[in-house]
Parts: C-alpha cells; structure tokens; sequence
C-alpha cells in the first residue's frame, strides 16, 4: 500500500534529474515520474510519464526554501514557460517553484489525436484525466522528488479548481494555498455554472458594443458572408458562424475585448472579402491543436455523482436565441464548448466518439468533499474579479471552504495573474500569514 491509499504491482518510481540548466533571473531543474493512467487500475493502461519544472533563484540555489508548486489553468493546459519577471519572480524570492505539466500536456505524455486513435477505450481513458488523478500525480511527485516534504501550492483559474481537490484528499500535504481566479462551483453542477457564465458572457459582450461599437456591424456583416457555408480556413476546415463567435473566448480576460478590435480591423480586403491575415488568425485563436483536452475536459471538470447525460453549455446556449448564429447583433461565444467541435475542428476530431461518450456518462466520481474543506485549516489566500465570466464569483463564494481569506476586486479579470502577478501575489502572501486582511466575502 502506497502513501496513496492504493496497491498497485507496477513499482512507479522517480526517472531521476533528467537536466539543469540556467536561464535568466533562474535556474531550472527537471523531474520526470513515471505514474499509471488510473490510480485506482494501474493495470488497465499502459503507465504515462509526468514532467515538472523546478525553479530556484540562483542566488538561493543551495537555501532550504520552501516548495511552491504551481497548479496551471485549463483544464489541458501545459505548465508556463517562464521568461523572467511576474509572479514567478516574486514567487522566487521565497519560494522554490515547481512547474507542473498536467498529465496529457506539455511534457507529460501528451494527449492528441493520433494517441487518443491507439487507445482501447478512449472515453475511459480520457476519464482518467480528471483534478482526482492530477492531484494523485502531483502527489507522488512530491513523495519521490521531494520525500514526502510538505508544499504550498499556487492555483491560477482551473489550478484553483485542483487546489479544492488537494485540500479534500491530502490536507497535511499542504503548508499554504493561493488561489487566483480559480474557486471553483463545488456545490452546484455544471448546466447551473453555465447559467451563471452566460449571463457574464453577456455582459462582456455588452462592453465590447460599448466600447467599439462599430465593431458589432462588422461582426454581422462577416457572419453574413459565412453564412452559406462556402468559407474555408487555411486549414481547410469550414468557417462558420459558429467559429467566429468562438472569437469571445477571451472577452474575460484584460485585453480581451481591445484584442477582438484589432483583428477586426483587418477582417476586410478593400474589395470587401477576408483577408488571409484575418483567417489565419481565426486559426490561431479559435483551434485546439496545441490543446484538445481542453475541450474534452471542459465540461467533465464539473461532474461529481449523478448527473443526467448531455451537453451542458449546449443546453445553455439553447435557451438563448441572442446567440443564434443568425441573431443580430451577433453574440460572440466564452469559454464553452459545444458538439458540433467535434466536426468543425480537425483536432477534436478523433475525440469526438469518446466526447460524446463522457458526455452521455451519468456517475462521476466526487472531485471535492465539502465536510472536509468547511473544516479546512490550511491557510488558503483567494483572488476572485468581480467581472470573470469564466468563474461565477457567487458560485465561487457559495463553497464552504475553512480558514480562507477572499480579496474580491474588479481591478483584474481572469488573468490577473498574468498581468499584475508581481503585485497580486505578494498580497496573497499577507493574506495568508495574517499579515494582512480582507473585510469580509
């Protein structure tokens, strides 16, 4: 029996230093573990690599500092890439950072579409890349890499989602917790998450009519063009409506609306046709090469017992004739993702038997215990932006968790962290030590 509660045949121990290098304002170290797809089945597939950055400001390198791992957004997001600066920096001045890839991201077996095609039982595979198995990987990083030592962790969006996950299955693991943005819905399902985000993906829409109102017609007068469906992309896949509504997805973060103007300025040739530079952008900004299980997660992150089968945000957007792809003025989508993915995306395509599986699945597993987080005594130090369309701020609040100190602020959207992560972070720090106070959630 392992320190996990599991017995598994398979010895999954540390693949040792793989390199050490320095970059500027750091040095870094690199671990790989080996780790089964499913704890609780080692047996069922084969075992997966999982790879984590370790971060030290070279001028503390031989300091017995304390461990900070960083639990990355998503979900199916790989761990940053850091190039000096932000919250990274300030982390480093007390803290050895670990940069986790997520299983299925980055460096950590990733998951695309000719691997997911290998796969026996895709659904049950994919089921296996949940907060539960995230928070066991990270676990037995931190009893092989790093002897059974005891960390902090830092949860940025769907990080703070794992965060709760932690909290729930191994509290005495954790020394503090930092959540940016990332309370999650634990009390509700996801149709109710998706009532509450349309409503802000509503109003993020609104501002952007409020502040560049020209861009609405011009939204129209696009979808108008896409509407007969002879538009194809540079990657040859179709360019509906649908996928230029996809154009909201970044509507919550800072620059997000100012970003949607300015590919716009361009969308039209003189001869009023798109432009190439307009279209190739719609490909980088709408696909999901570089992160399928972002859409495959998506909805899966919320389910917890029993559920009725289907698509939720799908339901949602049903209810709401203002983002009909024939609705004028036209509704830009958030951070939803719908059925019909699976056809329009080339990268979700292989996923789609195991998408609509999972989607049908009526038990899930229990991501949270809420009887253990209400008595929660690990300090936790939360940022939650009043305006986030992707994380509800009264469905983040309703989640009973101890010891917690919420800073609630519309100075930020949802990536605070990235923008203004030397300044949110060291407050979070006070927070958690007691230092400093918040009045009230």
């Amino acid at each position: 029996m392992n320190l996990l509660g599991w017995r598994f045949a398979v010895d999954f121990r540390l693949a040792d230093v793989t390199r050490e290098y320095a970059m500027t304002g750091f040095t870094v170290r690199e671990h790989r573990i080996e780790v089964p797809v499913d704890w609780s089945a080692p047996e069922r597939f084969a075992s997966i690599e999982v790879f984590a950055r370790e971060l030290v400001d070279p001028e503390k390198a031989s300091d017995d500092l304390p461990l900070l791992l960083f639990l990355q957004g998503g979900p199916g997001g790989q761990g940053p890439r850091p190039l000096g600066g932000g919250w990274v920096a300030a982390a480093l001045q007390r803290y050895r950072v670990i940069l986790l890839d997520q299983r299925g991201t980055g460096r950590s077996s990733p998951v695309d579409g000719r691997v997911i095609s290998a796969v026996d039982d895709p659904a049950g595979y994919l089921a296996c890349f949940r907060g539960d198995a995230i928070v066991a990987d990270a676990e037995h990083l931190r009893a092989t890499v790093y002897g059974g030592r005891p960390w902090a962790t830092l949860g940025q969006s769907y990080g703070g989602f794992l965060t709760l996950t932690y909290l729930s299955r191994h509290p005495s693991a954790l020394t503090r917790c930092y959540v940016t943005g990332g309370l999650p819905p634990a009390t509700v399902d996801a149709e109710a998450v998706y009532a509450a985000t349309f409503q802000r993906q509503a109003a993020r829409n609104r501002e952007l009519a409020r502040l560049h109102p020209t861009d609405i017609p011009l939204l129209g007068r696009i979808a108008d063009l896409l509407a007969d469906g002879s538009v194809t992309l540079p990657t040859g896949e179709p360019f509906t409506v649908e996928r230029l509504q996809q154009l909201g997805h970044g509507l919550g973060m800072s620059t997000g609306i100012d970003e949607v103007h300015w590919l716009l300025d361009t969308a039209l040739t003189p001869a009023g046709a798109l432009s190439d530079a307009f279209l190739g952008a719609v490909v980088r900004e709408t696909g999901f090469d570089s992160n399928p299980l972002y859409a495959v997660l998506q909805e899966v992150i919320y389910h917890q017992g029993a559920r009725e089968p289907g698509w939720a945000a799908q339901s949602e957007r049903d209810r709401w004739t203002s983002y009909a792809p024939d609705a004028r003025p036209l509704q830009l989508t958030g951070e939803t993702i719908f059925p019909w993915m699976y056809e329009q995306h080339a990268a979700l395509r292989p996923f789609r038997a195991a998408a609509e599986q999972l989607a049908a699945r009526t038990e899930w597993p229990a991501l949270y215990d809420l009887d253990v987080l209400a008595a929660n005594e690990v300090p936790v130090a939360a940022v939650q932006y009043y305006d986030d369309p992707y994380v509800d701020l009264d469905l983040a609040l309703a989640t009973p968790v101890g010891n917690l100190d919420v800073w609630i602020t519309n100075e930020h959207l949802h990536d605070g962290l990235r923008v203004a992560g030397d300044a949110i972070l060291p407050r979070l720090f006070d927070l958690a030590a007691g230092k400093a106070r918040v009045t009230g959630r």
